[in-house]
């Protein structure tokens, strides 16, 4: 009788995170579809949801000797911009987590409270500053422009922190009784055992890269230097009237997000295990 109660909950769970499932996979199924449809097929006769005739008209129009909508280059902008920012965010977040984990210095507290009160600031007021700065830099139209703001992001270095506080610091210290400095504590003793909460902060830093819309919309003006997020703007405004052309398009764009969600699942389960067992 116990064991009947107990699985009813977990029937329901399982009902309701089904149904969530199907509505968020619908949309994605019909983008797909849709893709493969004929632009007259899709405004002549409503709704289907299976093309009556697949066809990869579209993919073309956008891939082969398309000038104006360089869509192969603005994904490989994007990749290179998204790889190296989470490079970058990795070197960044897991050094300044160190630093405020494991070594002890005056005001160390202090800095990291001062830094956690910036994250009650909105990202749209750094806008005009930050603007300003990379303008400052000459790096406006660049990829630096896009790599390095949010390189050291607050979350991220509080996440690994958290982490950190869960590994003994007998490690650190029988590495100094055998003549290790700091560095060498860093990258042979705690580094290694970082590895899946790094793994975590990769996932999402790439996948927010790739898909920010707002900062390389205003720091890109060059067509062939833009990431396909912004460049996706361009594309609505020249296909507008043809929107099977407009669903390659998103599709072509969500392909390395989808990869890396569909090989790292295990990666984001652990992320939300390990989120729930952070220490305060």
């Amino acid at each position: 009788m116990k064991s009947k109660l107990l699985s009813f909950p977990k029937l329901v769970a399982f009902l309701f995170l089904l149904l969530m499932a199907i509505i968020w996979v619908i949309p994605l199924v019909w983008g797909l579809v849709t893709s493969f449809k004929d632009d007259m097929e899709f405004q002549t006769m409503g709704f289907k949801f299976l093309p009556v005739e697949w066809v990869t008209t579209n993919y073309t129009s956008l891939l082969v000797d398309n000038y104006s909508t360089p869509l192969l280059q603005w994904f490989f902008n994007s990749l290179i911009i998204s790889v190296v920012h989470t490079l970058l965010v990795l070197v960044v977040v897991s050094l300044a987590a160190f630093a405020y984990g494991r070594l002890r210095f005056k005001g160390r507290n202090i800095i990291f409270m001062f830094l956690m009160a910036t994250m009650m600031f909105p990202a749209v007021v750094n806008l005009v500053p930050l603007y300003k700065i990379v303008d400052t830099l000459g790096w406006v139209n660049s990829y630096w422009a896009a790599i390095v703001p949010g390189a050291a992001g607050v979350f991220n270095i509080f996440l690994v922190r958290q982490f950190l506080a869960n590994i003994p610091l007998e490690y650190d210290e029988a590495a100094k009784v055998d003549g290790a400095g700091d560095f060498q504590i860093f990258f042979k003793v705690v580094l290694p055992q970082l590895k899946p909460i790094l793994m975590v902060v990769a996932l999402f830093s790439f996948t927010g890269s790739w898909n920010d819309f707002l900062w390389p919309s205003i720091v890109f003006n060059d067509i062939e230097k833009m990431p396909i997020t912004a460049g996706l703007q361009l594309l609505q405004g020249m296909y507008i009237s043809q929107p099977t052309i407009l669903m390659a398009g998103a599709v072509i764009a969500i392909i390395p997000t989808f990869i890396i969600y569909l090989f790292a699942q295990k990666y984001f389960i652990q992320s939300m295990s390990l989120s729930a067992g952070i220490k305060g």
